[in-house]
């Protein structure tokens, strides 16, 4: 078959759900379209006209599919600062504020409403952000059934853990309204298992030679278990059958004379891989079953990942080892993974929004905040003490005078192609650290090369729309793990309905499934794999994407009835070459490093009166710490 005819097939050439326009005119639609429409002139920034899409009253983020998380428009100009660019020619806005924040995700949000909180509500804040919506990484999804609203996350999935929380984080929760025991109630975590749906594993004929889905007993967290009696279909040699089997059940210690202390040690410095095939000595095509089960927690395969950390995960062949106690207690193993809004953790920053500029967002509570539609006209409004400007990306941020005494900070920005300058009493960099060094060159060396020293984790969250999930029930599965597959998990989206957000709970109905890609290169170290996967994510095309999708689907599901050219409506790719905090992978880092030693201590340093505030700054791709953060750079200010 040519592949124009697979095309065909897959549905290539059928009409989709793409909206990636404005109001339903492209983004580079010519100005002499737009003529005489005043509201499009200032939406488009025609010249002479202000540069402001968010007035447009089609203007609608969440809305948008096709390619999202870093969307085109969000990143060239930091790009553009990377490779030497200047911008001398900068327009003074007149504008000052007492805190000028950088960067609109969850962190940023945070330390915008504790400055608040503590300096008053007559406080003058400005929150910049580089992409066309807020949140960060807590991205909404909206896709339409007919006249019903389906809700997906495009970044950051749940509240993990809640029980762990910090006292500062789980505050901040409550503050706003939030209250983690309701979704005991707002999560089915019965409906699956009442339709006897289980996870399966596909595997690929170009890594294991033929397609086929296999149950598994069930997912360790993050690990792989299968029943004894479907070990024998999963194509691999025979030998690695009984291999398989001896990893999941037999109790040996493979590290015989080291004490428990010292075969921690030994595992964090041997890759999983490594463990599996020079102490467990299994074939090679074991390896190729768990190869990429660590990427929605690592972003990269077995191999570069320490056999103590996939200990810590619940990873089989560990049961003889008599490891420390403490690799067998996960905190975040202690309660179950259902703390999840339909939107995931978006609903906690448009919760922030709600609360830092009121009218943007209606509603007082958590489960109003679901349905709420926000009306992005209003972020920027001169009237209002806190402000939120989109579109709109930092290049500069430097001190009026000696950092030690200087009582301004300047930030340049570029809107609408234009750079601009604005004065604060202080700011705070909720960005990402890898790109401080270029806002703020005046820096201390060494703490320019801290901050550098994060090379954030690479990942794709897909949302497919589908006409109906029959094929899922049909075949019994809620979630597929797919070892040599593009996409290494694909599953139905999570069971939760509140606020007037019903989940479609009848496989007849229109739903989302959630596709993950984590793009590496295996063999290199963790860093050199997230740089090659970022410059893959950057250089590859929507139409990439949503072939793999149709492809991966349609095999996967093919037996159940499933017609990607039929079933697919809509596909949303939420592409982050720049994800989450590096988190200092054990397996290339220092073992007795001092905690105050790390870079990303040295870098949230404060430097006179720009503080840094992100989930980079403590090493940890978590909400709770992005709010932490947040909360010690305005103390941090205030101390000052």
């Amino acid at each position: 078959m040519s592949d124009r005819d697979r095309d065909r097939e897959l549905g290539m050439g059928r009409e989709i759900t793409r909206r990636d326009f404005l109001n339903g005119v492209s983004i580079a639609v010519g100005t002499s379209l737009l003529a005489g429409n005043p509201t499009w002139l200032k939406a488009f920034g025609v010249p002479g006209s202000p540069f402001a899409p968010e007035k447009d009253p089609g203007y609608y983020p969440p809305a948008k599919t096709g390619m999202r998380g870093s969307h085109d428009g969000s990143w060239e100009i930091a790009h553009d600062l990377r490779d030497g660019k200047k911008w001398p020619d900068s327009a003074d806005d007149g504008e000052s504020y007492d805190l000028i924040v950088v960067g609109a995700g969850i962190s940023g949000l945070a330390a915008a409403y504790y400055y608040r909180k503590l300096a008053g509500k007559e406080s003058r804040i400005l929150i910049l952000d580089n992409h066309d919506d807020f949140g960060g990484h807590a991205k909404r999804n909206e896709f339409q059934a007919g006249k019903r609203l389906l809700l997906g996350y495009g970044g950051t999935q749940s509240i993990e853990a809640p029980g762990n929380y910090s006292k500062v984080a789980i505050g901040l929760l409550k503050e706003l309204g939030i209250d983690t025991q309701k979704f005991y109630k707002y999560y089915d975590q019965k409906l699956f298992d009442s339709m006897h749906l289980k996870e399966a594993v596909f595997f690929d004929k170009e890594t294991f030679g033929t397609d086929r889905l296999v149950p598994q007993r069930g997912l360790h967290y993050f690990g792989v278990e299968f029943a004894m009696e479907n070990v024998a279909q999963i194509p691999i040699a025979e030998a690695a059958h009984k291999d398989l089997l001896r990893l999941q059940h037999a109790s040996v210690d493979y590290m015989p004379g080291l004490s428990p202390e010292q075969k921690k040690t030994k595992l964090i410095k041997t890759s999983y891989k490594d463990f599996l095939l020079q102490y467990v000595k299994v074939h090679a095509d074991v390896v190729k079953v768990f190869q990429s089960s660590t990427h929605d927690l690592f972003a990269v395969g077995v191999d570069a990942v320490s056999a103590y950390d996939c200990a810590r995960e619940g990873y089989p062949g560990f049961k003889g080892m008599h490891l420390p106690k403490s690799h067998e207690q996960n905190p975040e193993q202690d309660e179950p993974y259902i703390f999840h809004f339909p939107d995931g953790n978006a609903s906690i920053a448009r919760m922030l929004v709600r609360s830092l500029v009121p009218g943007v967002l209606p509603g007082h509570t958590m489960e109003d905040i679901v349905m709420a539609r926000a009306d992005y006209a209003r972020l920027d409004d001169a009237a209002s003490p806190i402000r939120i400007r989109l579109n709109s990306t930092v290049v500069k941020a430097r001190h009026l005078g000696d950092p030690a005494n200087a009582k301004e900070v300047e930030v340049t920005y570029v809107r609408g192609g234009q750079a601009r300058r604005i004065r604060g009493a202080n700011c705070i960099l909720a960005c990402y650290n890898m790109v401080i060094p270029f806002l703020c060159p005046e820096m201390p060396d060494k703490q320019r090369e801290a901050l550098a020293y994060c090379v954030k984790l690479p990942f794709v969250y897909t949302n497919v729309q589908i006409r109906n999930w029959k094929a899922f029930q049909k075949l019994g599965v809620s979630g597929i793990y797919a070892p040599g597959s593009y996409f290494s998990n694909v599953t139905l989206d999570f069971p939760v309905s509140m606020g007037g957000y019903h989940f479609p709970s009848s496989p007849e109905e229109s739903c989302l499934l959630h596709l993950m890609r984590s793009p590496c290169e295996p063999g290199l170290d963790c860093k050199d794999q997230y740089r090659a996967g970022r410059w893959e994510l950057v250089s590859t095309k929507f139409e990439t994407f949503e072939r793999q999708v149709r492809e991966q689907l349609g095999r996967m599901l093919s037996v159940g009835g499933f017609d990607p050219a039929r079933d697919i409506q809509a596909i949303m790719v939420n592409r982050w070459p720049h994800g989450y905090a590096y988190e200092y992978n054990a397996l290339f880092e220092p073992l007795d490093r001092p905690e105050s030693e790390r870079p990303c201590v040295i870098g949230r340093q404060p430097f006179g009166r720009i503080k840094i505030a992100n989930s980079d700054a403590d090493g940890h791709a978590y909400t709770n710490t992005a709010i932490e953060q947040g909360y010690r750079a305005v103390r941090e200010i205030v101390k000052a």
